[in-house]
């Protein structure tokens, strides 16, 4: 592995905490424990309970593994972690960062691996933490305790959301460092120098695809195939670009972002969203933090953003019905 940190040595492997291990948590938890890194996933008790038992099954390409990885039901594993990954859903993000704050050494490493744009900044307001930010682009899922099935992607892009907050020193090259773990179990891992952008590009994604997927109780590639729901994403996506644009973020042309987030259904056509997951277990959703943020930013710039606001309503009012 290239570009050993200061605070993993040659001869020790890196110390992990993935906090929030859902379905992101356990499989990047999962492909870093399969490359060597000591893991523990802080998750609910009933995976710590089946993962404690059997190992987390891991489900890709029609094949399953048993993944031996420690698993707590408590937050205490921050405390010794070199490396914690957050990947609790953006409700929990403020709540989530101070704990981390209030547990984990002064030296770990946090990334943000969560949806929407804003969770860095939310983590430094919370607790004066610095995150790294991790673009994810996987599609998986957890149908029952200590079972991660993965249906698509599974790459990362990471990078420094913005200068350093004022009194913090960072860790130079400390995004590089990361990633390096990353890749090293085989997970493709560029840093980016525009990591906003490529979170608003991750964003319109999920514009397109959550509330649609969750409304419909359609996959993926159920959506791309059908003329008038393709119609209906190309207006989400052209909202977000004139919002993204106005706010002075830099994505592809219109027809090529267009064209990009087609391509992601027909890559992933297994997939269901993180929304339709959340309805399904009868959870809140994140929208506020995907097309919701559209909706405040559209607002903030004096935009109007129809398409997101009415998407992100329907899921609010499906939300209510749990």
């Amino acid at each position: 592995m290239s570009g050993v940190s200061p605070w993993i040595s040659a001869d020790r492997p890196a110390r992990i905490a993935v906090f929030g291990a859902g379905a992101v948590g356990c499989f990047y938890g999962a492909r870093l424990a399969q490359a060597g890194a000591q893991v523990t996933l802080i998750a609910r008790p009933a995976h710590v309970e089946a993962i404690a038992r059997d190992g987390l099954a891991f489900e890709s390409g029609g094949k399953t593994v048993q993944v031996r990885i420690d698993a707590s039901a408590t937050p205490d594993p921050l405390r010794d972690a070199d490396l914690i990954l957050l990947c609790v859903k953006t409700l929990d993000t403020e709540v989530a960062a101070r704990e981390i704050a209030s547990l984990a050494r002064p030296d770990a490493i946090v990334v943000s691996m969560q949806n929407g744009v804003d969770n860095v900044e939310r983590i430094a307001a919370a607790s004066g933490i610095d995150a790294l930010a991790a673009v994810v682009y996987v599609a998986a899922s957890m149908p029952a305790a200590g079972l991660l099935r993965h249906a698509g992607r599974g790459d990362l892009i990471l990078g420094e959301y913005g200068p350093a907050p004022a009194g913090v020193v960072r860790l130079a090259n400390r995004a590089r460092l990361v990633a390096d773990l990353f890749e090293h179990a085989g997970v493709a891992c560029p840093v980016s120098d525009d990591v906003r952008g490529a979170l608003w590009g991750k964003l319109v994604v999920n514009c397109a695809y959550n509330p649609l997927s969750a409304l419909g109780e359609v996959r993926y590639g159920v959506m791309v195939g059908d003329e008038a729901t393709r119609g209906l994403m190309r207006a989400v996506v052209a909202e977000c670009y004139a919002v993204a644009s106005a706010d002075g973020v830099r994505l592809a042309p219109l027809e090529a972002l267009y064209r990009d987030v087609i391509a992601v259904g027909h890559a992933m056509a297994p997939a269901t969203s993180s929304t339709q997951q959340d309805l399904a277990r009868g959870k809140l959703t994140e929208i506020d933090s995907l097309n919701g943020y559209v909706v405040r930013r559209g607002q903030a710039l004096g935009m109007a953003t129809p398409v997101n606001d009415t998407l992100q309503a329907l899921v609010h009012l499906r939300e209510k019905t749990l």
